[in-house]
């Protein structure tokens, strides 16, 4: 699903307006109409206390709509116009006159703290007051208007995006912002639903769609993608019957040191559970008889210090390697990892200690072939592109590094974001329990797997993404948040790729239907 911004949302709803010929506010209507419709489907008429409030540009003129229905269907609602400028647009008058021609308990005009109304806990508020075109800082008396939502604990459903917030800035004062428990956003979702700093803007979403233009849908090129299981069912490659484990490629996971063998033997197991044909190990001496004893499926190549590796030769010939994981940073491994990337050629997987070294050593970075696959944790990813300010500034960073290197950067989180030079894929699996030491090491070996069997390396990183957050989305059924292990993800990797047959349940409440026009 493409992630619009807010420049292309405008121009979308342009060119809508011209290839079907629409009057200005008839988007205006089908929004309202299309949120009207999902709370009638939901409330068959209980008489909640619904309190609208509105501003006075679109987002506002999209309330009014909705407020309009909800009284004509015989629902409870307040409406109340937020008076935060002089000037109102065309279609909220229109909207306005509107709601006017069907109740004689007309809006309601805010203009300070003393016209806020009583909200109990048990009402619900729908938030139409600042769009996506908010271009201003906000008044301490609609700030107080916010904390007074707030204060009332009612549930508040947000018409596109919670007032307050920006499609793709950071806002500056986060006193002045709406938090929504629901948001219902037109036509796409919005990146600040998935970045660690404005995910609180609301707890939950729901795309509608408002009929905009499906030529330019299809056709525009966004900078973010959200991927889910539509995405990555394309990708998959089907087995053929006589295939044999040669066609499924050969993975190799170099690192290890002494103490943190484990994370090879979760690398490299989950080389095997993704799909690659053969899988090997190179780690220090220490770590030959407990991956020989833990891993029968696997092979074992040593290197001849007991503790560390001190250098990187083996004579197989690998379809793809991971590299870094639990591997230390002491000089040798240096020396070793340094030698290592001037003379590999194999699509290369870099994580952990790989990524640090890297980073204290930038030289290095010339050294890494095209298309390889970074896969650090937030410090990682510090210092490997340095600080940033806020979430939009790392991932400015990110790209600009993507860019310049030539790289894949995976950038590990509650929304996992993947950079392809400009373009940002942000995945929707996975969950609080995958926060576990381990599953770092389980997403280098899967992305690893996946390239031993001919995936191409974007293909590779974003279906490893969304197979390790659904395999951990599935095994926290079983264990729950708090004793999910990153074996278990593992674990349930087999279930993850069945997954992606599966059609979702269908469940119909008796009763429901939708209202077409009001």
């Amino acid at each position: 699903m493409k992630i619009f911004s807010k420049t292309q949302i405008y121009e979308g709803d342009k060119i809508t307006e011209q290839r079907q010929s629409l009057p200005p506010s008839e988007l205006m209507e089908r929004a309202g109409l299309q949120i009207f419709n999902w709370m009638h489907l939901r409330m068959q008429g209980a008489q909640v206390p619904i309190h609208i409030f509105c501003g006075i540009g679109n987002n506002g003129g999209d309330g009014l709509v909705i407020a309009r229905h909800l009284i004509t269907h015989g629902y409870n609602v307040e409406v109340y116009v937020v008076n935060c400028g002089n000037s109102r647009s065309q279609d909220f008058l229109t909207s306005y006159d509107k709601v006017k021609a069907v109740t004689k308990k007309w809006p309601q005009l805010l203009k300070c703290e003393t016209d806020f109304p009583e909200i109990h806990k048990d009402d619900i508020i729908v938030d139409a007051i600042f769009g996506i075109g908010l271009n201003r800082s906000i008044e301490d008396w609609i700030k107080a208007l916010f904390h007074h939502f707030k204060a009332s604990d009612a549930f508040t459903l947000s018409v596109d995006i919670p007032s307050g917030w920006y499609t793709d800035k950071p806002i500056q004062d986060k006193d002045g912002v709406v938090r929504a428990n629901y948001t219902l956003s037109f036509q796409s979702p919005k990146l600040i639903f998935f970045l660690p700093e404005t995910s609180d803007c609301t707890v939950q979403w729901e795309v509608i769609d408002i009929g905009i233009d499906r030529e330019y849908l299809i056709s525009s090129e966004t900078e973010y993608e959200l991927i889910s299981k539509n995405e990555v069912l394309p990708m998959y490659k089907p087995r053929e019957k006589f295939s044999h484990k040669g066609d499924f490629g050969h993975g190799l996971i170099i690192g290890g040191s002494y103490g943190k063998i484990g994370a090879v033997q979760l690398a490299t197991r989950s080389v095997l559970s993704s799909g690659a044909g053969l899988a090997t190990a190179y780690v220090p001496k220490c770590g030959y008889y407990p991956l020989q004893s833990s891993l029968p499926e696997a092979m074992v190549i040593a290197n001849a210090d007991e503790k560390k590796i001190t250098d990187i030769n083996f004579d197989i010939e690998p379809s793809a390697i991971g590299i870094g994981v639990g591997l230390g940073k002491s000089s040798e491994t240096v020396s070793a990892l340094q030698t290592f990337l001037k003379s590999n050629k194999a699509p290369l997987v870099i994580d952990a200690d790989a990524i640090n070294i890297i980073s204290e050593n930038n030289a290095l970075l010339k050294s890494i072939p095209e298309n390889s696959i970074l896969t650090p944790h937030p410090k990682e990813l510090e210092r490997l592109v340095g600080k940033w300010s806020d979430d939009f500034d790392k991932l400015k960073k990110a790209s600009d590094f993507s860019v310049k290197h030539k790289v894949i950067v995976v950038i590990k989180g509650a929304h996992t974001i993947t950079v392809f030079g400009e373009k940002k894929y942000i995945n929707v699996t996975g969950n609080p329990g995958m926060a576990t030491g381990g599953s770092g090491d389980v997403l280098t070996g899967v992305i690893t797997g996946l390239l031993c069997q001919k995936y191409n390396p974007i293909e590779a990183t974003l279906f490893g993404v969304y197979l390790h957050g659904r395999a951990g989305d599935l095994a926290i059924e079983e264990y729950g948040y708090q004793s999910l292990l990153a074996g278990h993800i593992i674990d349930y990797l087999g279930e993850a790729y069945i997954d992606l047959f599966k059609q979702p349940e269908q469940t119909q409440v008796e009763g429901e239907e939708e209202v077409d026009e009001a």
